[in-house]
């Protein structure tokens, strides 16, 4: 297992009917900006609950922040802080409101230009502090509830912007408010954190043996009630699951010590940047041809995937792990997802575009060994018909 440090200060409070709480965790003098994307949260109630919990609070809102969050919209939201001295913020949403939530916490406290914090091209120092904020989750797939990570699309491009100053200070997490999600909107936070754990376990081994055992079973739980939620949205054992699964995919845990792949999310962005696609059903095209590409690196993990997910036990070594790269497009399949670029409309053509636009991000050594270089990425493209 390799060095690490591990430090998550958020706090979850989980379970049904919980946002009367909220009182709890936010100062009683405190100015609230709420912050949401379209009107899903209006139209199921959500934000009027939050409403009437915040009744004591002196609070604004600032809503349709996109699905993608753009930094033209969130820096609005600078603005109207700055217009009425807000000094808290509360997002309620899934991820793209919470990542949205995170730069908007760390540009309104930003002495330089907010650009910078997009292209890193600030001093670390330089962020000093952000606007303290907590969440109420609606959508279970990022798990930007309990992370201090998040992306925001400028232009034509996506952004990650991870600083350890966003940490949301508390994160409601109550499964029914996601009852009313589409099940095309549940079936990309099924695939969303499920890739997440691969991109954290299917490396190569250090021996991490909670990690790895940890992840199998998050991978294990998905593929046991992916399709069942989709199918049965007000079933609360199976969406608790769901949601609780999303959070632990990606708040550190699972990553600790171990070495970790994002080829398959940078790829992905640039799909979602320049294609409009939905984030998860970018990572559906881009992970089974990145294991078709990257198999002999992989290999090894590919076999432990294979028997301990999959429970394929018999055959040979190579039998194995090609049958769990099957098994894991057959799973996204079995979810209403496409997994080629040829079902987006994406041609060959359009090749030169993506690898371009992770040349000008920087992203030409990808991967838990940094083997990926624009010429790897295009070969996984090339699979990914």
């Amino acid at each position: 297992m390799n060095n690490f440090n591990f430090h998550n200060p958020t706090q979850i409070i989980f379970g049904r009917d919980r946002l009367n709480e909220l009182v709890n965790y936010i100062p009683s003098k405190a100015k609230v900006l709420i912050t949401y994307g379209g009107g899903s949260v209006e139209k199921n109630g959500t934000l009027q609950k939050v409403r009437n919990a915040l009744s004591n609070n002196y609070f604004r809102e600032f809503g349709g922040i996109e699905p993608n969050p753009r930094f033209e919209t969130l820096m609005k939201a600078v603005e109207l802080i700055k217009k009425e001295n807000i000094d808290f913020l509360l997002a309620v949403g899934g991820g793209s409101v919470m990542d949205g939530t995170k730069f908007i916490s760390l540009a309104a406290k930003y002495n330089g230009d907010p650009e910078e914090i997009l292209y890193h091209s600030f001093k670390p120092a330089d962020l000093k502090e952000a606007m303290p904020f907590g969440t109420v989750v609606t959508l279970p797939a990022t798990g930007s509830e309990m992370n201090a990570a998040a992306v925001i699309s400028y232009k034509e491009s996506k952004y990650a912007v991870i600083c350890p100053l966003t940490f949301p200070r508390f994160s409601f997490l109550d499964p029914a408010l996601t009852f009313t999600l589409p099940k095309t909107q549940v079936a990309n936070g099924v695939i969303d954190t499920f890739v997440h754990v691969m991109e954290q376990y299917l490396t190569f081994p250090v021996d991490a043996r909670f990690q790895d055992r940890t992840a199998e079973g998050i991978l294990q739980t998905l593929v046991e009630i992916g399709r069942k939620t989709m199918d049965n949205p007000t079933d609360y054992v199976l969406r608790a699951n769901l949601v609780w699964n999303s959070t632990m995919a990606l708040n550190g845990l699972i990553g600790a010590g171990v070495p970790q792949d994002w080829t398959t999310h940078m790829i992905g962005h640039e799909l979602t940047a320049f294609f409009g696609i939905d984030h998860a059903k970018t990572l559906a095209v881009i992970l089974p041809a990145l294991l078709q590409v990257r198999y002999e690196q992989k290999k090894e993990k590919l076999i432990q995937y294979a028997e301990r997910v999959w429970k394929i036990e018999n055959g040979t070594d190579e039998f194995k792990a090609d049958q769990a790269i099957r098994k894991t497009r057959e799973f996204f399949e079995s979810l209403d997802v496409k997994t080629r670029l040829t079902d987006y409309n994406i041609s060959s053509s359009d090749f030169d575009k993506i690898i371009q636009g992770l040349k000008e991000k920087h992203l030409t050594e990808l991967s838990e060994t940094r083997e990926v270089t624009l010429e790897v990425s295009r070969h996984i493209l090339e699979n990914a018909f």
